[in-house]
Order: C-alpha cells, then sequence, then structure tokens
C-alpha cells in the first residue's frame, strides 16, 4: 500500500489543478488584459482535453508498460501546468491547459487501475479510495491554500506550487513506482464496445448524473446558502470547509467499507440516496446547513469508489479502459451541471431552488442505478465480480 501513497500524491496534485483555476480567473483575466469569461476557457479547455483523452490515449496505448505510461501522464500533465505558469497570452494559456488537461485525464485513468493492480483484490476498495481521497484532498485543502498564495503573491505562484508538487509525483513515481502487469492487448473494436457497452454505460451514466447533481451544485453553493439562510460572502468559508471535510472522509472511508461488505450495488444505491437527500434538505437548512453540507461532500466523494470497483469486476479486460471513461464522465458532469445552473439562475431561478434541481438529477441517477441492476437484485455484484447474495453478511 506504500506504493499507492506515491499515486495518491499525483491525483492530490490532479484535485488542485482541476479546481484551483475557478478560482483565479479574474485574476487571471485582469493580468492578461481579457475578460473573465474569456479567461474561463481555460477550465473548459483542462475538462475537455481530460475528457477525450482518458478513454481513448489509455484505450489506444492497452499493453504498454502502465508505469512507462504513468511517468509520461505525469510529465506532460507537469509540462503544462509549467507552460501555463509562463503563459505571456491567452493563446498559450489555452493550449497550456489542453496539455496539463491530457495529462491529468491519462495519468488518473491508470493511476487508479494501477493502485487497484498494486492492491490485490483483497485491499482494492483501499486502494480505489486512497487514489479518490487524494483527489478530493487536492480540491479540499489545496484549492484554497493556492487561492490565498494567489491573493497574496500572483496567480503564476499558484501554478508554480502545481508544476512543483507534479514534479514531486513525478521523481517518487520514477523511483519508487515498481512494475505494474500490463492489460493483455485489446483489439480496437473491443475497446471502442466499451463506449456502447449494456453493462459499463449505466454506471458511467450514474456517475455523469451525481457529478452534474453534486459538483456542479457546489459551484454556487455561495449564492445558494446567501439565497435560503442570508449567509454573506465572508462567512461562506466555513461552509466551504465543512463540504470539503466531508468529501475527505467519505473518499477514504469508502475503500475499507467496499472491502469489508463486498456489497458494492448496495453501497451505491445507499449512497446516492444520501446524496439526494442531503441535497434536497439545503434550503430548508440555511444557515444551519452544516451537517447537510458534510454529509453531501461524504456521499459525493465517496460513491466513486464502489463506482470503480463495479467497472473493474465487469470488465477486467479492459478495466483502464472503463476506468478512464467513468473518469471522463465525472468530469463531464462537473461541466455540464456548472453550465446548466448558471443558465437557470441567468433566466430566473432563485438560487435557493438550485439544489432542488440537483436533487431531482441525482434522483435520476439512483433510478437509472436501479433500474440497470435490476436484474442482478439489489445487492449485486460483490466487489470481487460475482453474484452477491440478498441476504446480509453474518
Amino acid at each position: 500500500m506504500r506504493k499507492v501513497w506515491l499515486l495518491m500524491l499525483g491525483s492530490f496534485t490532479l484535485g488542485l489543478d482541476a479546481y484551483v483555476m475557478a478560482g483565479l480567473l479574474p485574476v487571471v483575466a485582469d493580468d492578461l488584459g481579457t475578460t473573465v469569461s474569456l479567461a474561463g476557457q481555460m477550465v473548459t479547455v483542462f475538462t475537455l482535453a481530460y475528457a477525450v483523452s482518458a478513454p481513448l490515449v489509455a484505450g489506444l496505448l492497452t499493453g504498454v508498460r502502465p508505469r512507462v505510461l504513468i511517468v509520461a501522464a505525469l510529465a506532460v500533465f507537469t509540462l503544462g501546468n509549467g507552460l501555463t505558469a509562463l503563459a505571456p497570452g491567452l493563446a498559450v494559456l489555452l493550449a497550456a491547459r489542453a496539455v496539463a488537461g491530457v495529462g491529468a485525464g491519462v495519468y488518473s485513468a491508470l493511476s487508479t487501475a494501477a493502485a487497484a493492480s498494486l492492491a490485490g483484490e483483497v485491499r482494492r476498495g483501499r486502494a480505489l479510495a486512497l487514489v479518490m481521497g487524494g483527489m478530493s484532498s487536492g480540491t479540499v485543502l489545496g484549492v484554497p491554500l493556492g487561492v490565498l498564495l494567489a491573493d497574496h503573491t500572483t496567480w503564476r505562484a499558484t501554478m508554480w506550487l502545481v508544476t512543483g508538487l507534479g514534479a514531486v509525483a513525478l521523481v517518487g513515481l520514477a523511483v519508487g513506482l515498481p512494475e505494474v502487469p500490463a492489460e493483455p492487448p485489446v483489439p480496437v473494436r473491443a475497446r471502442l464496445g466499451a463506449l456502447a457497452d449494456r453493462k459499463v454505460l449505466p454506471i458511467v451514466g450514474v456517475s455523469f448524473l451525481g457529478a452534474v447533481a453534486s459538483l456542479g451544485l457546489y459551484t454556487y453553493l455561495a449564492p445558494v446558502l446567501a439565497s435560503s439562510g442570508g449567509v454573506g460572502e465572508s462567512e461562506v468559508a466555513p461552509y466551504l470547509w465543512a463540504w470539503g471535510i466531508g468529501g475527505v472522509l467519505g473518499s477514504l472511508l469508502a475503500g475499507p467499507l467496499v472491502d469489508r461488505t463486498g456489497r458494492v450495488v448496495a453501497l451505491v444505491t445507499g449512497i446516492v440516496s444520501t446524496l439526494v437527500l442531503a441535497i434536497g434538505v439545503l434550503p430548508l437548512l440555511g444557515a444551519a446547513a452544516y451537517p447537510a453540507l458534510v454529509v453531501w461532500g461524504a456521499a459525493g466523494w465517496a460513491f466513486q469508489v464502489p463506482q470503480q470497483h463495479r467497472l473493474l469486476a465487469l470488465r477486467a479486460e479492459r478495466g483502464t479502459v472503463a476506468l478512464a471513461l467513468n473518469n471522463s464522465a465525472l468530469y463531464l458532469g462537473s461541466a455540464v451541471g456548472s453550465g446548466v445552473a448558471g443558465l437557470a439562475l441567468a433566466v430566473g431561478l432563485a438560487p435557493r431552488d438550485l439544489p432542488w434541481a440537483a436533487a431531482v438529477v441525482a434522483l435520476a441517477g439512483l433510478i437509472l442505478h436501479l433500474s440497470a441492476t435490476r436484474g442482478g437484485g439489489l445487492f449485486g455484484l460483490r466487489a470481487g465480480g460475482g453474484l452477491a447474495r440478498s441476504s446480509p453478511r453474518p
């Protein structure tokens, strides 16, 4: 498991890089002499590059040694962030974000599969939780620190911090990561088959809808709290930390729970149900929303661990491609959720109503999940890929 911690450091850097730029848009726009809306395209470019590169590159390079690809992907990611810090104008900035997004997408998929392989089937859940915990920790802990650093220096200093963390993880993995068994070469038709696999697509669809609901709503948490509880802009930080702390706890605790119970489908059912309830009660709690935020953060980050477990169990022969497709769904869901929520506010929806709309989307994900697993019973697949019994474990 010690080797998995090296992969977690890379994921921490990815989480920081993926979300810190949104908080830096005004200062980036001012520094480059452009508008916030144009500067915001660097987030779009990063997200799209991530989403496209993850399944495409992971599939095309099936059979190549994963260790080499992981180090190379992190090198590309680090190079892209270094170029971002040096960007003299918007065009170079957008190109640099695309480079970083490609490296991030490939690294995310490969590192998840490598962590599961290194840990073995018995501790696969813990390994997946560590990698996901790195991503959530980078978002929760790294983003506020990155924005604070930018406030006291420049946004470029924050990007150099991301570049430095990436370089440290790169050296650590180049030196300490052992060889990881490569997946056998998969024909092109089989790789593309993951995009239309009737067992894979519902899982990925649930991940997408969960990201639309959870990460999309998180983007507008400040106006939601102001509208439903009178929370001022200067008072939002503790609420963000409550959501973030829940996210870290949820992503780290989900793995041991998967390993201990083995009932991954039942866990997804419970977690997504909890997500629906936690988001739905936010407007009713107003300024007293701390408990709901902790639960929301925990559920929103936790449910990806059993989701990844299910994909590896269902499609072990092309697991990396399936994981990459799932990671793409997360990033696309985040982008779609933020965009649709922003559009809803622009046409007149009250901010306090956003959580109810998000809860409906999460409920749609729950219905899709239950519909897709109905044939296998509520408990569906065990963690190792076999059928679980409907009765609880003793």
